[in-house]
C-alpha cells in the first residue's frame, strides 16, 4: 500500500471528537510519517489546520533541500493556488514555498506556506492578512478532502 492509499484509509477511520486533534500516520515502507492536525473531520473531508510531514528513512542519494524545495512546488497541484519556492536558506537549512498568488477575498489575502527543513521535514499551513499588507498574519485553517489531503502528503514527500 502506499503513503498516498494509507493516508487515505485512516483519514476515512478518523473520527475525532469537536475540538482540534491530530491523526499521525507512520509509513515504515514509504519512509514518512504524517501528521495531519485538523479541527474537524468528516467522512468527506478535514479541516486542516497544519500538515506535518517527517522523513523516517535516510533521504535518498543527491537530496539537498533546493531539490526537494523545486520537485514539490512542481508536484503539488492539489490546493487552492499553485506552490512557488519562495527562499532557500543555505545557512538555516530551510527552504519556504508559497502561494504563487494568493486569493483575494474581501478585505484579505490568503496563502498555503510550506517550511521544508533540510531535507526531513516540512510543515504546511495556510495564513490570511490584509490585503493593504497592514497588521499581522493569521494562520487559518484550510479545507481538503480525504483523497485532496493523501494525494498533497504523497506529492510532497515524492522522491524523484
Amino acid at each position: 500500500m502506499t503513503l498516498e492509499n494509507t493516508l487515505q484509509a485512516k483519514l476515512a477511520e478518523w473520527h475525532p471528537p469537536a475540538g482540534r486533534h491530530t491523526l499521525t500516520v507512520p509509513d515504515k515502507a514509504a519512509g514518512w510519517s504524517v501528521a495531519v492536525t485538523a479541527d474537524r473531520s468528516d467522512v468527506l473531508g478535514c479541516l486542516v489546520w497544519e500538515l506535518a510531514v517527517r522523513r523516517t528513512a535516510p533521504a535518498p542519494a543527491g537530496e539537498t533541500l533546493r531539490s526537494w524545495a523545486d520537485r514539490s512546488a512542481a508536484r503539488v497541484v492539489g490546493l487552492l493556488e499553485p506552490l512557488k519556492v519562495h527562499e532557500i536558506d543555505p545557512e538555516r537549512n530551510e527552504g519556504l514555498l508559497r502561494s504563487a498568488a494568493p486569493a483575494h477575498r474581501g478585505e484579505h489575502l490568503f496563502y498555503y506556506e510550506v517550511l521544508l527543513h533540510g531535507t526531513a521535514s516540512a510543515t504546511v499551513r495556510r495564513y490570511q492578512a490584509s490585503r493593504e499588507g497592514s497588521g499581522r498574519r493569521e494562520q487559518v485553517a484550510f479545507a481538503l478532502t480525504h483523497e485532496a489531503l493523501a494525494k498533497f502528503a504523497a506529492d510532497l514527500t515524492a522522491a524523484k
